[in-house]
């Protein structure tokens, strides 16, 4: 398994923290956010691949000298907001070989550990996303909401719905299996929409059999000062009590 990290945003609503730094690299709990990431799931995956825009290309390879794993920084070649290539195409960017992946956002720090929910797609078999209840009708209608059957199988998948059929919330980190994510491009010949991450998982669930994880703690989204004032100095790291994990 790889790991692909989308980090290649522009962060405009912390400017000016981010005008010239990016997001994943800002420090919580004392350290930059991806140190956290990256952590938790150690030598689970035998790459990261961080795809970042060329604004910020060299922070991040300056950050991936610093870490012993395998890391791989890639330029969409991108320099500002309004020419970003959204976060599916940033996916297809990253693809080599024929591996499954993990993909996930750059900008979240969770206090739960990713570890139980990759074992789950492993024990699966089947691209995997994960999901917690949201019953804000608001938040709802800004973000994926799922149905599962009994069996954690996804029945329904929509972005950002007037109606929503329920309450499972998708965050966007995902699993998917080698020969699921190389439909990428057949996704966006299809239509798919290229820039939330979560609009190519919602398109494959369609196709293919996918199950969802239900999360097991929280989850800290990033995207504005009062957001990251909340974590950056109280944030210790995800739980790794695996034992609170089994589903």
């Amino acid at each position: 398994m790889k790991t692909i990290i989308l980090a290649a945003g522009y962060a405009t609503r912390l400017y000016p923290l981010t005008k010239n730094f990016p997001k994943p690299l800002l420090k919580v709990g004392g350290k930059p956010i991806l140190d956290w990431l990256i952590e938790d799931i150690g030598d689970r995956s035998e790459e990261f691949l961080v795809v970042t825009n060329h604004k910020f290309a060299k922070h991040f390879e300056d950050w991936a000298k610093t870490r012993k794993e395998k890391i791989t920084v890639i330029d969409d070649g991108t320099e500002t907001n309004e020419t970003r290539l959204g976060a599916v195409r940033d996916i297809r960017l990253a693809l080599a070989g024929d591996q499954d992946y993990l993909v996930m956002a750059g900008d979240n720090v969770l206090d739960f550990s990713l570890v139980p929910f990759i074992d789950y797609a492993v024990s699966k078999g089947t691209s995997c996303v994960m999901c917690h209840e949201e019953n804000d009708l608001a938040k709802q209608q800004r973000t994926a909401i799922i149905t599962l059957d009994e069996n954690g199988k996804i029945t329904s998948y929509e972005e950002k719905p007037k109606v929503p059929k329920g309450n499972l919330a998708v965050p966007p980190f995902y699993y998917y299996k080698a020969n699921d994510i190389k439909r990428i491009d057949e996704a966006l010949s299809d239509g798919c929409g290229y820039d939330a991450p979560g609009s190519f998982a919602a398109w494959l669930s369609k196709k293919i059999t996918m199950h969802a994880w239900r999360m097991t703690g929280s989850r800290h989204d990033i995207g504005d000062m009062a957001s990251y004032e909340a974590v950056r100095d109280s944030y210790q790291g995800p739980n790794r009590d695996f034992s609170l994990t089994i589903q």
